[in-house]
C-alpha cells in the first residue's frame, strides 16, 4: 500500500501527520501482521542502538559551564571515556540472549567538509564536532567484534544524507567495506526524513528497510502496528516506537518511566504489533542514571510476554516479501547467543 503523506526533511515526528499502513496511524482493534515469526511470538521488539557520539570531548566543558558542575572535568582529568559502551551493551544482551541492531555513523567533519561561512554556526559545531571515523582502529575492531558476535551492523545516514543519495551511497559503501559484506537497513540521523524521497534513496542504494519514521519527542504506535511497504515493494519501513530520552523523568521517576514502558508493551501485545526501540549507547553509563536498568526491564519483560526480540535486519529476512522481492542479502546472519 503506498504512502503519501509527505513530511519535508527534518525530523518525521507526529506533528507532521500521522502515518501508517493506510496513511491515518495505529487504530483501536487493528491487528498488524508481520510474517512467519507473527505465527509463533505475541509480537515483535527491535532493538536498534544509533552511535552517534562513541568519545566523550568536548561535552565534558559544554557541561561544566552548562551546569555549573566542575565533576564533568573528572573524565577528561582521569583519562576515562564514559560515553564507550559497547562491552556493556553486548554483556547485557548476552545476559538475555537476545542481540540487536548498531546504526554505524558516518558523518562529514566540520572544518574538512564545510564552507567556511558554516564555521561559525553554534549549531553547526553541535552537529558536527567531536564524532568519530570508520578509520579509527577501536571502532574498526568494535564494529568486526559485534558482526561476529551475532549483532546486525547497520547504516545511521549523516545528518544531510537524507536528501543525498550519493552521498549516503558513499556511506553504505564506506561501512561495507569495513564491515566486509552487505548492509542491509537503518536509520537517519536525528530522524531526518523526506518521505518518499528518502526512501527511494534507500531503495536506489540498496537498503532493504528503514527505521527512522518516529518522534525525537514523543513516544507510541502513532505510524501504525506494523511495518509496512510504501512502494508495494521489498522495501520495508519499520516505525520507530520508542527512544530512551523521551520517556519522563527517567533519573528522578524510572518506576514512572517503566509504567510507560509497559504500557507500550501490553499495547504491542494486544494488536500483535512490531515495536521499535532505540536507545543510544552512551545512555548506558553511569551519567544516564535508570536507562540502562529500563532498557534490562523493557527486554525481559517482552520476553516473558512471549516477544519475538531482535535486530530489524532479522525481523526482514523473515518476513514474506513479494514474489519479484530480491534474495536475502548476502552476509545476513542469523542471531548467535552465547
Amino acid at each position: 500500500m503506498r504512502l503519501c503523506t509527505h513530511v519535508n526533511a527534518a525530523n518525521a515526528t507526529a506533528e507532521n501527520g500521522h502515518v501508517s499502513h493506510d496513511g491515518s496511524g495505529a487504530h483501536a482493534g487493528e491487528r498488524a501482521e508481520w510474517g512467519p515469526l507473527g505465527a509463533d511470538h505475541s509480537f515483535a521488539l527491535c532493538l536498534t542502538h544509533d552511535v552517534d557520539r562513541p568519545y566523550k570531548t568536548y561535552q565534558s566543558l559544554y557541561y561544566a559551564v552548562k551546569h555549573r558542575d566542575p565533576d564533568q572535568f573528572r573524565d577528561w582529568w582521569r583519562g576515562e571515556n564514559p560515553y564507550w559502551q559497547f562491552e556493556h551493551v553486548m554483556q547485557l544482551e548476552d545476559e538475555l540472549g537476545v542481540r540487536s541492531s548498531f546504526n554505524i555513523l558516518n558523518e562529514q567533519r566540520l572544518l574538512r567538509d564545510k564552507p567556511i561561512r558554516e564555521w561559525f554556526s553554534i549549531d553547526n559545531w553541535k552537529l558536527y564536532a567531536g564524532r568519530y571515523s570508520l578509520d579509527d582502529p577501536a571502532i574498526v575492531d568494535v564494529i568486526h567484534d559485534l558482526d561476529a558476535g551475532g549483532w546486525e551492523i547497520a547504516l545511521h545516514g549523516s545528518y544531510d544524507s537524507y536528501d543525498d543519495r550519493e552521498r549516503l551511497r558513499h556511506e553504505k559503501e564506506t561501512l561495507e567495506r569495513v564491515v566486509g559484506h552487505p548492509i542491509t537497513g537503518g536509520r537517519q540521523h536525528y530522524l531526518n526524513l523526506n518521505v518518499p524521497r528518502t526512501w527511494k534513496h534507500h531503495r536506489a542504494i540498496g537498503l532493504q528497510y528503514d527505521t527512522t519514521l518516529g518522534s525525537n519527542d514523543s513516544y507510541g504506535f502513532q505510524y501504525g502496528y506494523g511495518p509496512y511497504r510504501p512502494f508495494d515493494d521489498a522495501f520495508v519501513v519499520f516505525p520507530l516506537t520508542v527512544m530512551e530520552f523521551t520517556l519522563p523523568n527517567v533519573c528522578t521517576d524510572p518506576e514512572g518511566a517503566w509504567r510507560e514502558l509497559e504500557r507500550l508493551l501490553e499495547e504491542a501485545r494486544d494488536h500483535h504489533a512490531v515495536m521499535t526501540a532505540l536507545w543510544h549507547p552512551r545512555y548506558f553509563s553511569d551519567e544516564h542514571a535508570n536507562y540502562a536498568d529500563l532498557y534490562y526491564r523493557l527486554v525481559e519483560r517482552a520476553l516473558e510476554m512471549d516477544a519475538w526480540v531482535g535486530p530489524p535486519g532479522e525481523l526482514y529476512a523473515s518476513l514474506d516479501h513479494p514474489p519479484d522481492a530480491a534474495a536475502q542479502p548476502a552476509g545476513l546472519r542469523q542471531r548467535r547467543h552465547a
